[in-house]
């Protein structure tokens, strides 16, 4: 191609400081180097992870930064040394590596990798590929999705079926991918079970989604937005409860309602009070409980004898999925209608109105917004 090998201008929206808003900036992408992948955003998922980052506690990711995370696009260029992405090839960059070499990746205990971009924070600045102003612009999670461009490592990046469409699939980058996988591979919900999932955003939705899908007899939506009880339905939950409409703590609401607690419980709000509650609705005996909601900047705490007494908490990182190989399966199972994606996206905006994105998402009044480039 024309710009292979050379310094791509484009635009790009980018936070230079936290808790501002972000702003379209012509930014420059230099061309990939070994082991790395240049390509053409065509659309991406605006994340809760991503306003985190940027208005509650994201000091540590480094500023300035293009957010983005959960986008798909098309292969632009590649660098040296580059031998399964060609020019042309559609791509989801992800923000798990999967190398397939070291200890983590040949293990079945887990999805992480020791080549993740966030192992090393020291050397962001070094890792990026993305400048302004004559300022290196840190590339957030190592995918920078809010951008027309972007790149990205090889271990970082996986081909999926040319037929998919990216401003659907753009989804399965993160959150569907992610609360889907955390009831089905992290809680491993079984069938007749009851379950409870908090917090009815993409992820507590495709969490809903995930323990339908694994057979749970009941599943209870829990949000404070009354709204969501539809949408929570038509993922597959059997009852909504809005914590708002009790007097007592809703652990208890859900003990009473299940005759001494969830099999299965998924915290999906990014609340670490909200985690405790999600623990304590369990069966003391057996119950499971998940954490997937993302927060680095503050602590969770329960009383020992909840799980001296039988129960179970866990984390879940990317639903658990082996990213590289995982993906396009995961995209294969929605062109064949085995799960839901569309159904997450309530609006579509162009770059230029990331905050408005933003916006939408913290008021309650989107599941998914895609921006398209």
């Amino acid at each position: 191609m024309a710009t292979t090998g050379k310094v791509i201008k484009c635009k790009a929206a980018v936070a230079w400081e936290p808790k501002k808003l972000l702003t379209i900036e012509e930014i420059e992408v230099a061309p990939p180097q070994a082991h790395e992948v240049r390509l053409k955003v065509v659309a991406t998922g605006v994340c809760h992870s991503d306003y985190y980052i940027l208005y509650e506690g994201g000091k540590e990711h480094g500023f300035p930064c293009v957010l983005g995370h959960e986008g798909a696009g098309i292969v632009e260029s590649t660098g040296p040394g580059v031998t399964r992405f060609k020019p042309g090839d559609k791509v989801i960059p992800l923000f798990v590596s999967q190398c397939g070499e070291c200890q983590l990746c040949l293990s079945d205990k887990t999805n992480q990798c020791v080549k993740n971009w966030t192992v090393d924070e020291k050397n962001m600045e070094s890792k990026s590929r993305f400048t302004c102003k004559g300022k290196v612009i840190i590339q957030f999670m190592g995918t920078s999705t809010f951008s027309e461009y972007t790149v990205v490592r090889e271990v970082a990046l996986t081909k999926i079926s040319d037929s998919a469409p990216l401003d659907k699939v753009c989804l399965l980058g993160c959150g569907i991918s992610t609360g889907y996988g955390a009831a089905i591979n992290t809680a491993k919900v079984q069938p007749g079970s009851t379950c409870a999932v908090f917090g009815l955003g993409a992820v507590g939705l495709a969490a809903v989604m995930g323990c339908q899908a694994a057979g749970a007899s009941r599943i209870i939506a829990v949000d404070i937005n009354k709204d969501k009880s539809s949408k929570a339905k038509e993922f597959g939950a059997t009852d909504f409860v809005n914590p708002k409409d009790y007097k007592k703590p809703i652990q208890e609401v859900l003990m009473e309602m299940t005759d001494g607690g969830v099999d299965f419980s998924l915290e999906c709000a990014g609340n670490v009070d909200v985690m405790r509650c999600a623990l304590e609705s369990t069966r003391r005996a057996w119950g499971v409980s998940v954490i997937v909601g993302w927060v680095d900047v503050k602590d969770v705490s329960t009383k020992p004898v909840d799980l001296i007494c039988g129960r179970t908490w866990k984390g879940s990182y990317f639903g658990g999925w082996k990213s590289v190989q995982s993906v396009p399966k995961l995209v294969s199972d929605y062109m064949d209608k085995k799960i839901k994606v569309d159904e997450f996206i309530t609006h579509t905006l162009p770059l230029e109105k990331v905050n408005e994105a933003f916006d939408l998402m913290i008021t309650g009044k989107s599941i998914r917004t895609v921006l398209k480039m």
